[in-house]
Protein backbone atom coordinates (compact mmCIF):
# COMPACT_ATOMS: atom_id res chain seq x y z
CA UNK A 1 0.00 0.00 0.00
CA UNK A 2 1.36 3.36 -0.92
CA UNK A 3 -0.12 6.77 -0.60
CA UNK A 4 -0.73 9.46 1.96
CA UNK A 5 -2.61 9.01 5.23
CA UNK A 6 -4.84 11.95 6.15
CA UNK A 7 -5.83 12.29 9.82
CA UNK A 8 -8.97 14.12 10.85
CA UNK A 9 -9.45 15.91 14.19
CA UNK A 10 -11.63 13.07 15.48
CA UNK A 11 -8.79 10.54 15.05
CA UNK A 12 -10.19 8.88 11.94
CA UNK A 13 -7.66 8.37 9.17
CA UNK A 14 -8.05 7.84 5.44
CA UNK A 15 -5.57 6.58 2.84
CA UNK A 16 -5.36 8.52 -0.40
CA UNK A 17 -3.36 6.23 -2.66
CA UNK A 18 -2.16 8.86 -5.12
CA UNK A 19 -3.25 12.35 -4.06
CA UNK A 20 -1.75 14.13 -7.10
CA UNK A 21 -3.54 11.82 -9.53
CA UNK A 22 -6.99 12.17 -7.97
CA UNK A 23 -7.86 15.21 -10.09
CA UNK A 24 -6.16 13.98 -13.26
CA UNK A 25 -7.82 10.55 -13.17
CA UNK A 26 -11.21 12.14 -13.71
CA UNK A 27 -9.92 13.68 -16.93
CA UNK A 28 -8.08 10.56 -18.17
CA UNK A 29 -10.59 7.89 -17.18
CA UNK A 30 -10.44 6.64 -13.63
CA UNK A 31 -9.10 3.36 -12.33
CA UNK A 32 -10.25 1.33 -9.40
CA UNK A 33 -8.90 -1.63 -7.52
CA UNK A 34 -10.52 -5.04 -7.46
CA UNK A 35 -9.86 -8.16 -5.41
CA UNK A 36 -9.11 -11.17 -7.60
CA UNK A 37 -9.41 -14.80 -6.46
CA UNK A 38 -6.26 -16.26 -8.02
CA UNK A 39 -7.26 -19.95 -8.45
CA UNK A 40 -10.08 -19.00 -10.82
CA UNK A 41 -9.11 -15.46 -11.84
CA UNK A 42 -12.56 -14.19 -10.81
CA UNK A 43 -13.12 -10.72 -9.39
CA UNK A 44 -14.74 -10.72 -5.94
CA UNK A 45 -17.91 -8.73 -6.57
CA UNK A 46 -20.02 -9.64 -3.53
CA UNK A 47 -19.73 -10.70 0.07
CA UNK A 48 -21.61 -13.91 -0.78
CA UNK A 49 -18.84 -14.93 -3.17
CA UNK A 50 -16.09 -13.81 -0.75
CA UNK A 51 -17.70 -15.67 2.17
CA UNK A 52 -17.81 -18.92 0.15
CA UNK A 53 -14.10 -18.61 -0.59
CA UNK A 54 -13.11 -17.67 2.96
CA UNK A 55 -15.11 -20.53 4.48
CA UNK A 56 -13.30 -22.91 2.11
CA UNK A 57 -10.01 -21.52 3.43
CA UNK A 58 -10.96 -22.22 7.06
CA UNK A 59 -12.39 -18.82 8.03
CA UNK A 60 -15.66 -18.59 9.98
CA UNK A 61 -18.15 -15.77 10.39
CA UNK A 62 -17.63 -13.87 13.62
CA UNK A 63 -20.91 -12.57 15.05
CA UNK A 64 -19.78 -11.20 18.44
CA UNK A 65 -18.13 -8.02 17.18
CA UNK A 66 -19.39 -4.72 15.87
CA UNK A 67 -22.82 -5.12 14.18
CA UNK A 68 -21.78 -2.58 11.52
CA UNK A 69 -19.01 -4.91 10.34
CA UNK A 70 -18.96 -8.18 8.45
CA UNK A 71 -16.26 -10.21 10.24
CA UNK A 72 -14.39 -13.49 9.81
CA UNK A 73 -11.92 -15.27 12.08
CA UNK A 74 -9.85 -18.46 12.20
CA UNK A 75 -9.72 -20.67 15.28
CA UNK A 76 -6.04 -21.46 14.71
CA UNK A 77 -4.93 -17.80 14.74
CA UNK A 78 -5.65 -14.40 16.20
CA UNK A 79 -6.45 -12.96 12.75
CA UNK A 80 -9.73 -11.16 12.23
CA UNK A 81 -10.98 -9.78 8.93
CA UNK A 82 -13.33 -6.82 9.45
CA UNK A 83 -15.23 -5.45 6.46
CA UNK A 84 -17.86 -2.71 6.14
CA UNK A 85 -21.34 -4.23 6.04
CA UNK A 86 -22.09 -2.33 2.81
CA UNK A 87 -20.10 -3.90 -0.08
CA UNK A 88 -20.01 -0.57 -1.91
CA UNK A 89 -17.70 0.67 0.89
CA UNK A 90 -15.31 -2.29 0.40
CA UNK A 91 -12.01 -0.45 -0.17
CA UNK A 92 -8.46 -1.26 -1.18
CA UNK A 93 -7.46 -1.25 2.51
CA UNK A 94 -9.93 -4.10 3.09
CA UNK A 95 -8.65 -5.90 -0.01
CA UNK A 96 -5.02 -5.71 1.12
CA UNK A 97 -6.03 -6.97 4.57
CA UNK A 98 -7.54 -10.07 2.94
CA UNK A 99 -4.47 -10.55 0.72
CA UNK A 100 -2.08 -10.33 3.69
CA UNK A 101 -4.06 -12.86 5.71
CA UNK A 102 -4.47 -15.27 2.76
CA UNK A 103 -1.15 -15.28 0.89
CA UNK A 104 -1.13 -16.66 -2.67
CA UNK A 105 -4.94 -16.84 -2.79
CA UNK A 106 -5.97 -13.26 -3.56
CA UNK A 107 -4.45 -10.37 -5.48
CA UNK A 108 -5.41 -6.70 -5.81
CA UNK A 109 -5.46 -5.39 -9.37
CA UNK A 110 -6.16 -2.00 -10.84
CA UNK A 111 -8.72 -1.87 -13.63
CA UNK A 112 -9.90 0.97 -15.84
CA UNK A 113 -13.42 2.23 -15.33
CA UNK A 114 -15.12 3.33 -18.50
Amino acid sequence: MSGVWFFRNNGVMRLVENPQAEGSEARQGSKRKVLVYLPTGEVVNSYTFLERILIGLGWERYYEGDPDLYQFHKHCSIDLISLPRDFSKFSSVNMYDIVMKNPNVFHVRQVSVS
